[in-house]
């Protein structure tokens, strides 16, 4: 019994010690793995939900992750292509009056082991 005191005490300190650790977005690269299946994904539901009939592509935006999920700042440009159509991201971006672009921000919790995506928040902005 009392050589399994030290452990126990062990893990105590060491649970509290990973508990108080302080939890903050760090800045990642853009081709990290996860966070390209996650920009995939956010940009997937945005085009989805928005009642337009055209598509918006990824223009770019940093990007910061805190254990796996992704707090992305994105800049959106509406492209001339329409939803369904299969090539997104080599259609041409709309110019002219019919030119929009939306400043969107998304958290996104990743649960790779589960092939899991959720959108935990997602905030756009017309610009």
């Amino acid at each position: 019994m009392f050589l399994k005191m030290p452990l126990l005490l062990g893990l105590i300190v060491l649970g509290a010690h990973v508990w108080t650790i302080k939890k903050e977005f760090v800045d990642i690269s853009k081709h990290h793995g996860y966070f390209v299946a996650s920009v995939e994904f956010a940009l997937a539901l945005f085009n989805e939900d928005n009642r337009e009939e055209h598509s918006y592509r990824l223009l770019g935006g940093p990007s910061k992750r805190w254990t796996m999920i992704f707090l992305m700042e994105l800049k959106l440009h509406r492209t001339i292509c329409k939803k369904q159509d299969e090539d997104i991201n080599n259609c041409p971006l709309q110019e002219g009056p019919g030119e929009k672009k939306v400043d969107c921000n998304f958290v996104v919790d990743i649960r790779p082991w589960l092939s899991q995506f959720s959108l935990l928040n997602s905030t756009c902005v017309q610009k």
